[in-house]
């Protein structure tokens, strides 16, 4: 399939991935001084390095959230409504379950308890962080209707704004996992509040002096590898730190990987196949299935490390979600076109 609509480096993440994690663990493995020096540079827990690399990967994608589309939030109800339950009624709460059932029942011999509480904390910092900007990608590679997209997405920023930090107290609260509040709420506002913001006043002050076609075509597209390359780099830090315990547990990241991988699958089929019972074109069951299956991975592993620190295993699931993400999106993107003949044509006006 012709992998039209999504960059080199973000067609090639997983090996991209692959490439970081061997290089951050043979930096914390042969050359420690690296992580020592940088964990020099914390506060309040938060690697400044860390927090600066993410903030980098999270303004780029920002920029591409339009609040002017939510006026358009009539057109879809059906397709929005279906988002919007899939997301924060069911998402969070199948990965919790999920999650629970590996880390603590089919692991039990192979994981210590601890391990599988931060295991499990990972995990439910993917499934309460739907896409938020990779979603234009797969939209756009099962032909989904842009207009729909947009809202979306910009109606679901809204909501993580109101719905995350709550979800994943309680889920994290019934684990017996402690939560410092304060350090999500902060998290919230690095990582969310602040490039959201800065992201909107770009849009405003940009589009007015220069034109809407200027900010989109041109400016936009100026930050395209300032993302992965904060990605990257953040990735290497995060291996560093966590080297030792790779090395000697490497294992670990295929049984996390699993249960990521089967909730993915769960999530979009879910809003998928409910968008085939309404009776919606395929153009919006695609997308609709596309926001709920991906992850905004960069929110999980920046709240991971705030709440848990760079060495926590609560970081390394978030992170073995970049690892996956990608391979399987793809996937899915094959599957649903492939399968658009489940679905009604729109009828032409």
């Amino acid at each position: 399939m012709k992998q039209s609509g999504i960059g080199f480096f973000e067609r090639y993440l997983t090996l991209w991935v692959l490439l970081c994690m061997g290089l951050g663990v043979a930096i914390g493995v042969y050359v420690p001084q690296i992580p020592h020096f940088l964990a020099k540079f914390e506060y309040a827990n938060v690697s400044i390095p860390v927090a600066i690399l993410i903030w980098l990967m999270i303004y780029p994608m920002m920029l591409k959230v339009d609040f002017h589309s939510i006026k358009e939030v009539g057109q879809n109800p059906k397709g929005l409504i279906i988002t919007w339950v899939t997301n924060w009624l069911i998402k969070p709460f199948t990965m919790y379950l999920i999650a629970l059932f590996f880390f603590f029942v089919l692991y039990k011999a192979l994981l210590p308890q601890e391990t599988a509480r931060q295991y499990l904390a990972g995990a439910v910092l993917l499934g309460a962080a739907p896409c938020t900007a990779m979603v234009f990608v797969w939209s756009h590679l099962t032909k989904g209707n842009p207009a729909y997209t947009l809202v979306q997405v910009a109606t679901n920023d809204l909501i993580i704004l109101a719905a995350f930090v709550p979800i994943v107290g309680l889920l994290l609260g019934i684990s017996g996992i402690t939560i410092p509040w304060m350090t999500l709420f902060l998290s919230v506002v690095l990582f969310v509040v602040i490039p959201l913001g800065a992201g909107w006043i770009s849009r405003v002050l940009i589009t007015k002096r220069r034109g809407l076609h200027y900010f989109e075509q041109v400016f936009i597209p100026k930050f395209s590898n300032v993302t992965i390359t904060g990605l990257l780099l953040t990735l290497i830090i995060i291996f560093s730190f966590q080297g030792r315990t790779i090395v000697e547990n490497p294992l670990h990241i295929l049984l996390i990987a699993i249960p990521l991988i089967l909730q993915t699958f769960l999530i979009f089929f879910i809003a998928y196949l409910w968008a085939k019972a309404w009776k919606l074109p395929h153009d919006v069951a695609a997308p609709a299935g596309m926001i709920g299956a991906s992850n905004f991975f960069e929110l999980a592993v920046a709240v991971a490390i705030s709440i848990f620190g760079l060495q926590s295993g609560a970081t390394i699931a978030t992170v073995v979600g970049v690892l996956v993400e990608v391979p399987v999106m793809l996937t899915l993107v094959r599957i649903a076109n492939n399968t658009k003949r489940w679905f009604k044509v729109p009828v032409a006006r």
